[in-house]
């Protein structure tokens, strides 16, 4: 199991500092966040933060928790999400996700997706137009929502086949994670409740995943990731406890995300980073 923390909290400088100290603590990722504007929040844009991060480290993995790409223009995000990969010598990932209603970037502007099922469409696009757009190769596209014509991308990203995407999903809604069983990772959420999946879950949802990718979802070859978030305890040998079922089940992946209470400020968090991951 490798594991990553959220930048959840800090100011911009901040956020850097815990980024180097991540790497230099053995962290294998380390994520900002994508938002607009939620409430009082301090808020910074993740891509200018991953292109900072990138040339300030050297080996941990990158990325935000998550992009909701129906509220991002998807040609745009492939630019970005090029240049940081380079900027990083291919070290970022590409989590997704629907977005949350909750920032005002989604619900209280003009122009943006106001339901489930159109954010699901404009996903699925987006999706797709990544995929030409990374292939180097000139192309078109024609959906419901979005339309190219005739654009290419260069240079290709420096990962191959492309950088690798973790799909947010709703276990256990078929339509939601088999659009993540054709993709590189699963970030699952119980539907409905936002308490963690149990290692049962975790085993269901790595079973039906697999017997998904292996009847045709579409998805690459090559190793597949299942993202688990949440907090940790603070004692060692708790976390561990809580881990190794997890990690057993097929989780590959525990990402530290910390929202709110005492434990979500910069100082908490940097501290928390300067401990290092569990050892499993």
């Amino acid at each position: 199991m490798r594991f990553g923390m959220v930048a959840s909290a800090g100011s911009a400088q901040q956020v850097l500092d815990m980024a180097v100290e991540a790497e230099a603590h053995g962290w294998d990722g380390f994520f900002t966040w994508d938002g607009i504007s939620i409430g009082e929040m301090d808020t910074f844009d993740p891509w200018t933060l991953l292109g900072a991060v990138a040339v300030l480290t050297d080996r941990i993995r990158l990325g935000a928790m998550v992009f909701p790409l129906p509220r991002r223009r998807p040609w745009k995000v492939a630019r970005e999400a090029i240049t940081v990969d380079h900027l990083s010598g291919g070290r970022l990932v590409l989590p997704v996700g629907l977005g949350a209603v909750d920032d005002g970037g989604v619900s209280r502007v003009s122009g943006e997706a106001s339901t489930a099922r159109e954010r699901a469409e404009r996903l699925d696009e987006a999706l797709e137009i990544l995929v030409s757009a990374w292939s180097g190769e000139p192309f078109s596209y024609t959906g419901r929502h979005h339309t190219v014509t005739d654009l290419v991308f260069r240079p290709r990203p420096v990962q191959r086949p492309r950088i690798p995407v973790w799909v947010v999903a709703a276990w256990p809604s078929e339509r939601s994670t088999g659009r993540a069983a054709a993709w590189d990772g699963v970030v699952p959420q119980r539907r409905g409740s936002s308490d963690p999946l149990s290692a049962a879950e975790v085993s269901d949802l790595v079973a039906w995943v697999s017997c998904r990718r292996r009847a045709g979802a579409g998805a690459p070859d090559g190793p597949y990731d299942v993202v688990l978030q949440g907090v940790l305890p603070e004692d060692d040998v708790q976390a561990v406890e809580h881990l190794h079922p997890l990690a057993e089940a097929g989780a590959t992946w525990w990402v530290e995300s910390r929202w709110e209470g005492p434990g979500a400020t910069p100082e908490a968090l940097l501290a928390r980073i300067r401990r290092g991951p569990p050892e499993l």
